[in-house]
């Protein structure tokens, strides 16, 4: 099988598809990969390591289009991107369907086999794809949230730890998932105080064990919420309805009665988010403030730390991405039942039923 690795281009997207190591083990394994040229570079991996690995490097993203099976990504196409796409290709990459109508369709119209990472799910839930993006984007969101807390980022000009005779700020996290619970890991390393809320009652359970006093557990219901988020200095979105839209969970009046200055990071805007008053914004020009609140919302903020993103998502897909181009996806899918849910698109169809509900499209399962 061709393997092809085009260049990220959406804004400030440096992570790249694939490292050395999975070249190396394509190439082992008798698959040719084509990467175009400069692929690599955000995440420290130059066109000569490629070439060492076994790569051939291609100067444009026609050329990767045009001559490969497969293409292994790490964000969904861009609209400049559907055109390259041809019917029967295999799309390795992040989707994120049920909030983009316009990418759901063009990827129909084309007929690709659609696999998604954020879908790909094994008997016990988890999503092992989806998992180290998660970690470090809740990560991320109490370094970023701490940043626009500081008055010359626009914030109310509060530290989170505080300091001795100083009260803490507080955080709130909507979610005590991947993204929450790596969200919290930070926010208590820096000495604010944490409350995360979470209708899985086990799995408040788990998190009061492993934090203690340190964290404040709270049952997720609207009332909660509201008085969670009214007081918080910093809110956190971090739901996850796997391959669904996120719930709008915290509302425009919740939010105008947050002090101003507060912030609100919005980790599941790619899934539509989970705050009314949130909308994808850019690396470039991360925030905006509604009624005195700072909201920074992009889609893919691990592409801000791509040496580290990169290869923490390249550990999790490789062994799929190996499976598909040994036994061709058919055959991968079949074998596969956790493969199996990652394609969302299939025969111009949507093959992921939570997709298709979220956008009113007809639902057509995977048929071996």
């Amino acid at each position: 099988m061709i393997v092809g690795v085009p260049k990220e281009i959406k804004n400030k997207e440096n992570r790249v598809g694939m490292v050395i190591a999975g070249v190396r083990a394509l190439s082992q394994a008798g698959h040719k990969v084509l990467v175009q040229s400069q692929a690599g570079m955000g995440a420290g991996i130059t066109d000569e390591d490629y070439r060492k690995a076994g790569a051939t490097l291609v100067a444009t993203a026609k050329e990767i289009y045009d001559r490969s099976d497969m293409i292994v990504k790490v964000k969904e196409p861009l609209p400049e991107e559907y055109p390259l796409l041809r019917e029967n290709q295999i799309l390795y990459t992040y989707l994120h369907l049920a909030a983009d109508e316009r990418l759901t369709k063009a990827l129909m119209e084309r007929k690709i086999v659609g696999i998604a990472y954020e879908t790909i799910q094994p008997a016990d839930g988890s999503l092992p794809l989806l998992a180290p993006m998660s970690a470090v984007a809740g990560r991320m969101a109490t370094q970023i949230g701490a940043t626009f807390l500081q008055h010359d980022h626009g914030g109310k000009g509060l530290l989170l730890g505080g300091v001795t005779g100083v009260e803490r700020g507080r955080v709130v996290i909507l979610g005590g998932g991947v993204v929450g619970i790596n969200a919290a890991k930070m926010a208590v390393g820096l000495g604010a105080q944490v409350s995360i809320l979470d209708v899985n009652i086990h799995r408040l359970d788990y998190l009061s064990d492993i934090f203690g006093n340190d964290v404040a557990t709270i049952y997720s219901n609207s009332e909660q919420i509201e008085k969670a988020v009214t007081s918080a200095d910093l809110v956190v979105g971090a739901v996850l309805v796997p391959g669904a839209k996120a719930p709008k969970l915290v509302t425009r009046e919740m939010i105008s009665k947050m002090q101003p200055g507060g912030v609100v990071v919005d980790v599941a805007v790619d899934q539509g988010g989970s705050v009314e008053t949130c909308r994808p914004t850019s690396h470039e020009h991360p925030t905006y403030t509604v009624d005195g609140v700072v909201h920074y919302a992009v889609p893919n903020m691990p592409g801000a730390v791509p040496r580290t993103s990169t290869y923490a998502l390249t550990n999790v897909t490789l062994k799929y991405a190996l499976m598909i181009a040994n036994l061709g996806w058919k055959e991968a899918v079949a074998r596969d039942e956790a493969l199996r849910k990652g394609v969302n698109i299939l025969n111009g169809k949507v093959s992921y039923k939570q997709v298709a509900d979220d956008l009113g499209l007809p639902y057509e399962p995977v048929r071996l």
